[in-house]
């Protein structure tokens, strides 16, 4: 067993939320007890004692929704690229990008990103792939990078029909291979989910593909309304809106989640609720790509589970949080609300998501949930407890406060030192790659 303690314990566990001087007791991959550091000192005198050095002890963060494929476009400079609107952005950057990754790019990729969420604290990645100039087998590069790493992903590969017939068949079938694989996978680390891109690039033909070829209990992992033209195409080709076409095309449902959600109406959110499916807000990257922003108070009046995402923009969970709070304070021309809100999202609602997949709780820490735990080098100025912690969190902390991160029971990462990864030699190789891979667009 190892004794993690000697900090202020965040579980969010309604129970017992805040112990000012806390410990947790990890056996194997779980949380086996926990109580005050000397308490847990005096029970089990005998054990590994990891001192946290008075900083916070929380839950492993998660991000709900990540692109891998997109790391090696930091710093790129496309010449002629200047995007108008949305669609401008994906033929222009993304859908060239993925188009030209080789695996070996792909395994990389993962390599740097999953490093990155070590790094800020992040223990559990919902990852949505791409990368047509290499399909067959780009999930289990993604996947073994993951496990030789240690981090919990759940994965997909993005299903469309922008390359053609041929390519749409491979990444279903993509899809299929790592969803029936990450089932035999005892540890519980990895799962699989059916990746789509967005409706305006699936036809009904290959939805209906799709459906019939479907392994059961799996949901869908999709772009929903990001942009306009989005929802216009749907409405164009189909007469409906989008989440009314997902819904007869039956799509939606409790583990399926529905990214973005920018550009839908109260009727729609209705219907996500009935369904019980997922939204996952991405609020930088929808500033970025000047999309729209999507309406959270709606939809958490709505009562559906809305967690927080990154796109791809960054692996800092907490950074993503900040600017949450203060887009939809700008939008909503209100500075009184997001407080309760966004929160929620990263610290409750992605929990919930997250525990539609996994079978023991992730993002609390109790007795009998995952050892996903993370250590924040931070010393509070004005009093903290269970009350203000998240004010103390979005003012105070960022992801490179994280100092130590433990995932499934196991260290990662110790006072700022990653263990067992070779982290000079990984990001010396991605730039050699991510060089060669610009030189393809000139």
């Amino acid at each position: 067993m190892i004794l993690l303690g000697n900090g202020k314990l965040i579980t969010r566990d309604g129970d017992n939320p805040f112990i000012e001087d806390g410990c947790l007791c990890v056996k194997d991959n779980l949380i086996y007890d926990l109580g005050t550091t000397k308490d847990m000192r005096e029970k089990y005198p005998n054990e590994e004692f990891i001192d946290a050095n008075q900083g916070l002890i929380m839950p492993g963060l998660i991000n709900t929704h990540h692109h891998i494929y997109s790391s090696f476009a930091r710093g790129l400079s496309l010449k002629g690229y200047h995007p108008k609107k949305f669609s401008d952005i994906l033929e222009g950057m993304w859908w060239k990008i993925d188009k030209h990754l080789t695996l070996e790019d792909v395994k990389y990729s993962a390599y740097v990103t999953y490093i990155d969420c070590i790094k800020n604290g992040v223990t559990t990645v919902f990852d949505h792939h791409a990368s047509y100039g290499a399909t067959t087998g780009s999930l289990f590069e993604i996947s073994g990078v993951a496990h030789e790493l240690g981090l919990r992903t759940c994965l997909c590969y993005e299903v469309s029909d922008r390359n053609g017939k041929n390519e749409m068949v491979q990444a279903v079938k993509e899809n299929i291979n790592f969803i029936n694989s990450a089932k035999q996978d005892t540890s519980n680390m990895q799962k699989g989910m059916m990746g789509l891109h967005a409706s305006f690039t699936l036809s009904n033909e290959t939805l209906y593909y799709i459906a019939e070829n479907m392994p059961a209990d799996t949901g869908y992992h999709i772009h929903l309304a990001e942009g306009i033209e989005d929802l216009y195409d749907s409405l164009n080709k189909h007469n409906k809106r989008v989440v009314n076409r997902l819904y007869d095309m039956n799509i939606l449902g409790s583990k399926t989640l529905a990214i973005h959600c920018i550009h839908i109406n109260p009727l729609e959110m209705d219907i996500l609720k009935e369904t019980e499916t997922m939204v996952v807000h991405n609020p930088e990257s929808n500033m970025g790509n000047a999309v729209g922003c999507t309406p959270i108070l709606k939809i958490m009046d709505k009562d559906i589970v809305l967690g927080l995402g990154t796109d791809g923009y960054t692996s800092d969970m907490l950074e993503s949080m900040k600017v949450a709070n203060i887009l939809h304070k700008h939008h909503n021309n209100n500075p009184s609300v997001a407080w309760a809100e966004v929160p929620k999202m990263l610290f409750d609602n992605n929990s919930e998501i997250a525990n539609r997949f996994y079978e023991k709780p992730l993002g609390i820490l109790k007795k009998d949930s995952y050892a996903d735990v993370i250590v924040l080098d931070y010393d509070p100025f004005t009093p903290l407890d269970e009350n203000n912690v998240n004010s103390h969190i979005l003012f105070g902390m960022n992801g490179r406060n994280v100092k130590t991160t433990m995932i499934n029971g196991k260290l990662l990462m110790k006072d700022r030192e990653l263990l067992n990864i070779d982290e000079a030699s990984i990001f010396a190789k991605a730039r050699e790659l991510s060089t060669d891979l610009w030189k393809k667009f000139y």
